[in-house]
Protein backbone atom coordinates (compact mmCIF):
# COMPACT_ATOMS: atom_id res chain seq x y z
CA UNK A 1 0.00 0.00 0.00
CA UNK A 2 2.85 2.38 0.81
CA UNK A 3 4.24 2.07 -2.70
CA UNK A 4 0.82 2.35 -4.34
CA UNK A 5 0.15 5.60 -2.51
CA UNK A 6 3.63 6.78 -3.40
CA UNK A 7 2.99 6.04 -7.06
CA UNK A 8 -0.11 8.21 -7.03
CA UNK A 9 1.82 11.02 -5.42
CA UNK A 10 4.66 10.61 -7.91
CA UNK A 11 2.35 10.72 -10.91
CA UNK A 12 0.73 13.88 -9.59
CA UNK A 13 4.17 15.40 -9.17
CA UNK A 14 5.18 14.44 -12.70
CA UNK A 15 2.26 16.33 -14.23
CA UNK A 16 3.37 19.62 -12.67
CA UNK A 17 7.15 19.27 -12.49
CA UNK A 18 9.46 21.63 -14.36
CA UNK A 19 11.86 20.55 -17.07
CA UNK A 20 15.35 21.91 -17.63
CA UNK A 21 17.70 21.22 -20.52
CA UNK A 22 21.34 21.96 -21.28
CA UNK A 23 23.95 20.47 -23.18
CA UNK A 24 29.53 13.28 -30.88
CA UNK A 25 31.90 11.98 -28.60
CA UNK A 26 33.28 8.43 -28.26
CA UNK A 27 32.47 8.10 -24.57
CA UNK A 28 29.91 5.32 -24.23
CA UNK A 29 27.91 6.90 -21.44
CA UNK A 30 27.76 10.30 -23.13
CA UNK A 31 25.68 8.77 -25.88
CA UNK A 32 22.96 7.17 -23.77
CA UNK A 33 20.43 9.78 -24.84
CA UNK A 34 20.29 12.89 -26.97
CA UNK A 35 17.91 14.70 -24.65
CA UNK A 36 18.55 15.57 -21.04
CA UNK A 37 15.62 14.74 -18.80
CA UNK A 38 14.72 16.50 -15.57
CA UNK A 39 11.44 16.25 -13.74
CA UNK A 40 11.70 17.53 -10.21
CA UNK A 41 13.42 20.89 -10.60
CA UNK A 42 15.70 19.67 -7.79
CA UNK A 43 19.44 19.57 -8.41
CA UNK A 44 21.90 17.58 -6.33
CA UNK A 45 25.66 17.85 -6.82
CA UNK A 46 28.36 15.20 -7.17
CA UNK A 47 31.98 16.40 -7.10
CA UNK A 48 34.47 13.95 -8.60
CA UNK A 49 38.12 13.90 -9.67
CA UNK A 50 39.52 11.39 -12.13
CA UNK A 51 42.53 13.04 -13.72
CA UNK A 52 42.05 15.39 -16.67
CA UNK A 53 38.70 17.10 -16.09
CA UNK A 54 37.94 17.19 -19.82
CA UNK A 55 37.75 13.39 -19.76
CA UNK A 56 35.43 13.22 -16.76
CA UNK A 57 33.14 16.04 -17.86
CA UNK A 58 32.36 14.65 -21.33
CA UNK A 59 30.97 11.21 -20.35
CA UNK A 60 28.37 12.82 -18.07
CA UNK A 61 27.25 15.60 -20.42
CA UNK A 62 24.33 13.74 -21.99
CA UNK A 63 23.46 11.24 -19.28
CA UNK A 64 19.70 11.43 -18.71
CA UNK A 65 19.03 13.30 -15.49
CA UNK A 66 22.31 15.21 -15.55
CA UNK A 67 21.51 18.91 -15.85
CA UNK A 68 25.03 20.30 -16.30
CA UNK A 69 28.68 19.45 -15.67
CA UNK A 70 31.31 22.02 -14.69
CA UNK A 71 35.05 21.46 -14.89
CA UNK A 72 37.06 23.01 -12.09
CA UNK A 73 39.38 22.67 -9.13
CA UNK A 74 38.38 21.07 -5.82
CA UNK A 75 39.68 20.58 -2.31
CA UNK A 76 42.39 23.21 -2.08
CA UNK A 77 42.92 26.29 0.04
CA UNK A 78 44.10 29.05 -2.33
CA UNK A 79 41.47 31.60 -3.32
CA UNK A 80 40.39 31.48 -6.96
CA UNK A 81 43.19 29.29 -8.37
CA UNK A 82 44.04 29.36 -12.08
CA UNK A 83 44.71 26.48 -14.43
CA UNK A 84 48.36 27.45 -14.63
CA UNK A 85 48.68 27.31 -10.85
CA UNK A 86 46.82 24.01 -10.42
CA UNK A 87 48.48 22.23 -13.34
CA UNK A 88 51.90 23.21 -12.02
CA UNK A 89 51.28 21.04 -8.96
CA UNK A 90 52.04 23.92 -6.58
CA UNK A 91 48.54 24.04 -5.07
CA UNK A 92 46.53 21.49 -3.10
CA UNK A 93 43.75 21.32 -5.70
CA UNK A 94 42.73 18.44 -7.94
CA UNK A 95 41.25 18.83 -11.41
CA UNK A 96 37.61 17.92 -10.79
CA UNK A 97 34.07 18.20 -12.08
CA UNK A 98 30.81 19.10 -10.43
CA UNK A 99 27.82 17.17 -11.77
CA UNK A 100 24.38 18.68 -11.22
CA UNK A 101 21.75 15.96 -11.51
CA UNK A 102 18.06 15.32 -10.91
CA UNK A 103 17.65 12.59 -8.25
CA UNK A 104 14.22 11.73 -9.68
CA UNK A 105 15.93 10.46 -12.82
CA UNK A 106 19.38 9.23 -11.77
CA UNK A 107 20.82 8.33 -8.40
CA UNK A 108 24.17 9.15 -6.83
CA UNK A 109 25.11 5.45 -6.96
CA UNK A 110 24.52 5.43 -10.72
CA UNK A 111 26.68 8.53 -11.05
CA UNK A 112 29.46 6.64 -9.25
CA UNK A 113 28.94 3.56 -11.45
CA UNK A 114 29.69 5.73 -14.48
CA UNK A 115 32.56 7.53 -12.75
CA UNK A 116 34.54 4.39 -11.88
CA UNK A 117 34.73 3.44 -15.55
CA UNK A 118 36.45 6.63 -16.72
CA UNK A 119 39.93 6.26 -15.14
CA UNK A 120 42.30 3.97 -13.23
CA UNK A 121 41.14 4.11 -9.59
CA UNK A 122 44.22 2.18 -8.43
CA UNK A 123 46.70 4.86 -9.57
CA UNK A 124 48.02 6.82 -6.57
CA UNK A 125 50.34 9.12 -8.49
CA UNK A 126 48.20 10.73 -11.13
CA UNK A 127 46.12 9.67 -14.10
CA UNK A 128 47.59 8.07 -17.22
CA UNK A 129 49.99 10.55 -18.87
CA UNK A 130 49.28 13.25 -16.27
CA UNK A 131 51.34 12.81 -13.13
CA UNK A 132 51.16 14.61 -9.82
CA UNK A 133 48.68 15.23 -7.00
CA UNK A 134 46.61 17.61 -9.15
CA UNK A 135 45.66 14.66 -11.39
CA UNK A 136 44.91 12.11 -8.69
CA UNK A 137 41.38 10.83 -8.24
CA UNK A 138 38.95 11.56 -5.41
CA UNK A 139 35.29 11.50 -4.48
CA UNK A 140 34.31 14.69 -2.63
CA UNK A 141 31.18 14.01 -0.62
CA UNK A 142 28.68 16.77 0.17
CA UNK A 143 26.81 15.09 3.04
CA UNK A 144 26.80 11.95 5.16
CA UNK A 145 24.58 10.09 2.69
CA UNK A 146 27.01 10.67 -0.16
CA UNK A 147 29.87 9.57 2.09
CA UNK A 148 28.08 6.34 2.98
CA UNK A 149 27.18 5.60 -0.63
CA UNK A 150 30.69 6.38 -1.87
CA UNK A 151 32.21 4.04 0.72
CA UNK A 152 29.74 1.32 -0.23
CA UNK A 153 30.44 1.77 -3.94
CA UNK A 154 34.21 1.76 -3.44
CA UNK A 155 34.08 -1.36 -1.26
CA UNK A 156 31.95 -3.16 -3.83
CA UNK A 157 34.39 -2.31 -6.63
CA UNK A 158 37.35 -3.38 -4.50
CA UNK A 159 35.76 -6.78 -3.88
CA UNK A 160 34.85 -7.30 -7.53
CA UNK A 161 38.29 -8.54 -8.56
CA UNK A 162 38.23 -6.32 -11.66
CA UNK A 163 41.48 -4.65 -10.55
CA UNK A 164 44.58 -6.43 -9.28
CA UNK A 165 45.55 -3.52 -7.04
CA UNK A 166 43.36 -2.00 -4.31
CA UNK A 167 41.20 1.02 -5.11
CA UNK A 168 43.22 4.10 -4.17
CA UNK A 169 40.59 6.81 -4.73
CA UNK A 170 40.04 8.65 -1.42
CA UNK A 171 36.64 9.79 -0.18
CA UNK A 172 36.96 13.36 1.10
CA UNK A 173 34.57 15.97 2.45
CA UNK A 174 34.11 18.81 -0.04
CA UNK A 175 35.59 22.13 1.05
CA UNK A 176 36.16 24.29 -2.00
CA UNK A 177 35.36 24.18 -5.71
CA UNK A 178 36.23 26.82 -8.29
CA UNK A 179 35.06 26.56 -11.91
CA UNK A 180 37.89 26.36 -14.44
CA UNK A 181 38.40 28.99 -17.11
CA UNK A 182 35.74 29.17 -19.83
CA UNK A 183 37.90 27.58 -22.51
CA UNK A 184 38.04 24.37 -20.45
CA UNK A 185 34.25 24.02 -20.25
CA UNK A 186 32.84 21.58 -22.85
CA UNK A 187 36.34 21.23 -24.27
CA UNK A 188 35.41 18.03 -26.11
CA UNK A 189 33.03 20.10 -28.23
CA UNK A 190 35.23 23.18 -28.64
CA UNK A 191 38.34 21.29 -29.77
CA UNK A 192 37.31 17.68 -30.51
CA UNK A 193 40.45 16.78 -32.45
CA UNK A 194 42.69 17.72 -29.55
CA UNK A 195 40.35 16.11 -27.03
CA UNK A 196 40.15 12.72 -28.73
CA UNK A 197 43.86 12.73 -29.56
CA UNK A 198 44.57 13.39 -25.90
CA UNK A 199 42.31 10.56 -24.72
CA UNK A 200 43.99 8.11 -27.10
CA UNK A 201 47.54 9.35 -26.58
CA UNK A 202 47.31 9.36 -22.79
CA UNK A 203 46.30 5.69 -22.69
CA UNK A 204 42.90 6.38 -21.12
CA UNK A 205 40.84 4.93 -23.96
CA UNK A 206 42.95 1.76 -24.18
CA UNK A 207 42.66 1.24 -20.42
CA UNK A 208 38.87 1.66 -20.44
CA UNK A 209 38.55 -0.73 -23.39
CA UNK A 210 40.67 -3.35 -21.64
CA UNK A 211 38.82 -3.17 -18.34
CA UNK A 212 35.27 -2.41 -19.34
CA UNK A 213 34.66 -3.44 -22.97
CA UNK A 214 31.83 -5.92 -23.46
CA UNK A 215 32.83 -9.56 -23.39
CA UNK A 216 29.84 -10.36 -25.58
CA UNK A 217 28.73 -8.74 -28.83
CA UNK A 218 25.22 -7.45 -28.15
CA UNK A 219 23.17 -6.67 -31.26
CA UNK A 220 19.57 -5.98 -32.14
CA UNK A 221 18.11 -8.69 -34.39
CA UNK A 222 16.11 -7.89 -37.50
CA UNK A 223 12.38 -7.21 -37.21
CA UNK A 224 11.67 -10.65 -38.68
CA UNK A 225 13.94 -12.34 -36.12
CA UNK A 226 12.38 -10.38 -33.27
CA UNK A 227 8.86 -11.42 -34.28
CA UNK A 228 9.97 -15.02 -34.60
CA UNK A 229 11.80 -15.08 -31.26
CA UNK A 230 9.20 -13.41 -29.04
CA UNK A 231 5.74 -14.47 -27.97
CA UNK A 232 2.78 -12.14 -28.41
CA UNK A 233 3.09 -10.46 -25.00
CA UNK A 234 6.87 -10.04 -25.24
CA UNK A 235 6.52 -8.41 -28.64
CA UNK A 236 3.73 -6.11 -27.48
CA UNK A 237 5.71 -4.95 -24.44
CA UNK A 238 9.16 -4.55 -25.98
CA UNK A 239 8.20 -3.27 -29.44
CA UNK A 240 4.88 -1.50 -28.82
CA UNK A 241 5.50 -0.07 -25.33
CA UNK A 242 2.90 -2.33 -23.78
CA UNK A 243 2.47 -3.22 -20.11
CA UNK A 244 1.89 -6.68 -18.68
CA UNK A 245 -0.53 -7.37 -15.85
CA UNK A 246 0.61 -6.77 -12.27
CA UNK A 247 1.04 -9.85 -10.07
CA UNK A 248 0.57 -12.01 -13.16
CA UNK A 249 4.02 -11.99 -14.73
CA UNK A 250 7.05 -14.23 -14.57
CA UNK A 251 9.49 -12.39 -12.30
CA UNK A 252 7.53 -10.10 -9.98
CA UNK A 253 8.16 -12.45 -7.03
CA UNK A 254 11.32 -14.18 -8.25
CA UNK A 255 13.84 -14.42 -5.40
CA UNK A 256 16.58 -16.46 -7.10
CA UNK A 257 20.14 -15.12 -7.38
CA UNK A 258 21.13 -14.12 -10.89
CA UNK A 259 20.81 -11.38 -13.48
CA UNK A 260 18.09 -10.12 -15.81
CA UNK A 261 19.02 -9.48 -19.45
CA UNK A 262 17.20 -7.87 -22.36
CA UNK A 263 15.08 -10.51 -24.03
CA UNK A 264 15.87 -9.06 -27.48
CA UNK A 265 19.60 -8.26 -27.36
CA UNK A 266 20.88 -10.07 -24.26
CA UNK A 267 22.26 -6.88 -22.69
CA UNK A 268 22.75 -7.26 -18.91
CA UNK A 269 20.17 -5.04 -17.23
CA UNK A 270 19.56 -5.79 -13.54
CA UNK A 271 20.97 -7.90 -10.73
CA UNK A 272 19.00 -9.91 -8.17
CA UNK A 273 21.06 -8.10 -5.52
CA UNK A 274 19.35 -4.84 -6.50
CA UNK A 275 15.83 -6.31 -6.70
CA UNK A 276 13.30 -5.49 -3.96
CA UNK A 277 9.68 -6.20 -3.13
CA UNK A 278 7.76 -3.06 -4.06
CA UNK A 279 4.24 -4.38 -3.56
CA UNK A 280 3.27 -3.22 -7.06
CA UNK A 281 3.22 -6.60 -8.77
CA UNK A 282 6.10 -5.92 -11.17
CA UNK A 283 9.81 -6.72 -10.76
CA UNK A 284 11.44 -3.67 -9.17
CA UNK A 285 15.10 -2.70 -8.85
CA UNK A 286 17.01 0.13 -7.18
CA UNK A 287 19.44 0.55 -10.09
CA UNK A 288 20.69 -1.10 -13.30
CA UNK A 289 23.83 -3.22 -13.55
CA UNK A 290 25.47 -0.64 -15.80
CA UNK A 291 23.92 2.68 -16.87
CA UNK A 292 25.48 2.33 -20.32
CA UNK A 293 22.93 -0.36 -21.19
CA UNK A 294 19.99 1.86 -20.23
CA UNK A 295 18.29 4.69 -22.12
CA UNK A 296 15.81 6.99 -20.37
CA UNK A 297 13.28 9.02 -22.30
CA UNK A 298 10.57 11.45 -21.34
CA UNK A 299 7.15 9.83 -21.65
CA UNK A 300 4.12 12.11 -21.89
CA UNK A 301 1.52 9.45 -22.60
CA UNK A 302 -1.50 8.89 -20.36
CA UNK A 303 -1.62 12.59 -19.56
CA UNK A 304 1.43 12.56 -17.28
CA UNK A 305 5.18 13.01 -17.39
CA UNK A 306 7.18 9.89 -16.65
CA UNK A 307 10.63 8.53 -17.45
CA UNK A 308 10.56 5.55 -19.77
CA UNK A 309 13.40 3.01 -19.51
CA UNK A 310 14.65 1.23 -22.63
CA UNK A 311 17.61 -0.99 -23.42
CA UNK A 312 20.47 0.75 -25.22
CA UNK A 313 21.22 -1.74 -28.01
CA UNK A 314 18.02 -3.76 -28.24
CA UNK A 315 15.88 -0.61 -27.94
CA UNK A 316 13.34 -2.64 -26.00
CA UNK A 317 10.74 -0.92 -23.87
CA UNK A 318 11.48 -2.15 -20.35
CA UNK A 319 9.26 -0.04 -18.10
CA UNK A 320 9.56 3.22 -16.15
CA UNK A 321 11.61 4.61 -13.28
CA UNK A 322 9.93 6.27 -10.28
CA UNK A 323 11.21 8.07 -7.19
CA UNK A 324 9.39 5.99 -4.57
CA UNK A 325 12.04 3.31 -4.13
CA UNK A 326 13.99 2.42 -0.98
CA UNK A 327 17.40 3.61 0.10
CA UNK A 328 20.11 3.95 -0.99
CA UNK A 329 18.95 5.23 -4.41
CA UNK A 330 15.30 6.09 -3.62
CA UNK A 331 14.51 5.03 -7.20
CA UNK A 332 12.26 2.20 -8.36
CA UNK A 333 12.96 0.75 -11.77
CA UNK A 334 9.56 -0.80 -12.46
CA UNK A 335 10.18 -3.35 -15.20
CA UNK A 336 8.09 -5.72 -17.28
CA UNK A 337 9.01 -9.38 -16.92
CA UNK A 338 8.15 -9.82 -20.59
CA UNK A 339 11.05 -7.54 -21.53
CA UNK A 340 13.65 -9.61 -19.73
CA UNK A 341 15.14 -13.07 -19.44
CA UNK A 342 16.41 -14.27 -16.08
CA UNK A 343 19.72 -16.14 -15.90
CA UNK A 344 20.25 -18.00 -12.59
CA UNK A 345 23.61 -17.59 -10.89
CA UNK A 346 24.62 -21.19 -11.61
CA UNK A 347 24.14 -20.67 -15.37
CA UNK A 348 25.68 -17.22 -15.75
CA UNK A 349 29.19 -18.45 -16.64
CA UNK A 350 27.83 -21.05 -19.04
CA UNK A 351 25.80 -18.40 -20.87
CA UNK A 352 28.68 -15.93 -21.12
CA UNK A 353 27.88 -13.66 -18.18
CA UNK A 354 30.57 -14.90 -15.80
CA UNK A 355 32.08 -11.41 -15.51
CA UNK A 356 28.98 -10.37 -13.54
CA UNK A 357 29.08 -13.17 -10.98
CA UNK A 358 30.64 -10.85 -8.41
CA UNK A 359 27.41 -8.85 -8.43
CA UNK A 360 25.33 -11.72 -7.10
CA UNK A 361 27.81 -13.45 -4.78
Amino acid sequence: MKYLLSILFTLALFTTACSKSETKNSDENAETNNKIITLSGIEEIATLAGGCFWCIEAPFEKVPGVVKVISGYAGGSKLDPTYKEVSSGKTDYRESVQIYYDPLVISYLEILDIFWKQFDPTDKGGSFGDRGFQYTSAIFYHDKDQKMLAEKSKKRLDKSGIFDEPIATPIIKITTFYPAEDYHQDFYKKDPNRYYSYRKGSGRDAFIMEKWSDKKNYTKPSEEEIKKGLNELQYKVTQKEGTERAFNNEYWDNKQAGIYVDIVSGEPLFSSTDKFESGTGWPSFIKPIDPKYIVKREDKTLGMRRVEVRSKIGDSHLGHVFDDGPEPTRLRYCMNSASMRFIPKEKMKEEGYGEYLWLVE
